[in-house]
């Protein structure tokens, strides 16, 4: 059965259940709680909280549909050894915080926020960088599913997000951005990256808001 999509300038991402995968990006404390590090570095985390709901109305209606779920999280080893010398030099990785060490895997700060933890049987891909293809089976895991369509949410929409948008386009999946299930510290560089997307012919792939891709998979749009 493939399910059709509105997406934005009268498109439509036709997905089939059984090939398709929906991609919850990095909702964690680190970036989501206000102890975490974001809002410690004193970023305004108030977009990113309120794309919460949608991101889980999103993850319900994927369940409930039978596709296959994947969670990403940001996080590094503890003795730093995947952490490249640029993100070194920033310091932020492995400084101290409320939640444990920034981005530490183990560490409660990198765990998911409540709400969020995958179901029994979903995969958690932990990912040494921004793009959730960066040293990790992700790709495997895909293809030994024949997954061949992905639909992208969490945060934050410029950096993980598009990030492991293009290194999706880069290996051929057809990718669908739910815009309103994403955001950015800044709604203007949210609304640049959805402008980056669609540019060229759309050449990073199709954009829905949570309303008509849940409303899709629940048969309630034609």
């Amino acid at each position: 059965m493939t399910i059709p999509v509105p997406c934005r300038h009268g498109r439509r991402f036709d997905l089939a259940p059984e090939t398709t995968a929906l991609l919850v990006i990095d909702m964690q404390r680190d970036f989501l709680d206000p102890s975490g590090m974001c809002a410690r570095a004193g970023e305004d985390i108030a977009s990113l909280r309120a794309v919460m709901p949608r991101v889980q109305a999103v993850t319900a209606a994927a369940r409930a549909a039978g596709l296959t779920l994947i969670h990403t999280r940001e996080g590094y080893a503890p003795d730093l050894a995947d952490v490249n010398p640029l993100k070194r030099a920033r310091g932020s990785v492995g400084a101290a915080g409320p939640l444990g060490r920034f981005l530490i895997r183990g560490e409660a700060g990198h765990d998911f926020i409540d709400g969020f933890q995958p179901a029994v049987g979903e995969a958690v891909i932990d990912k040494p960088g921004f793009g959730a293809f960066h040293r990790t089976d992700l790709e495997t895991r895909l293809r030994d599913r024949g997954i061949t369509h992905l639909v992208l949410t969490g945060v934050t929409t410029q950096c993980c997000v598009h990030t492991s948008l293009r290194e999706a386009v880069d290996r051929g999946f057809f990718c669908l951005t739910v815009d309103d299930a994403c955001a950015a510290f800044d709604p203007t560089v949210h609304a640049a990256t959805l402008d980056l997307i669609e540019a060229e012919n759309h050449l990073f792939g199709w954009i829905a808001g949570a309303g008509d891709f849940v409303g899709a998979l629940a048969g309630d749009i034609a």
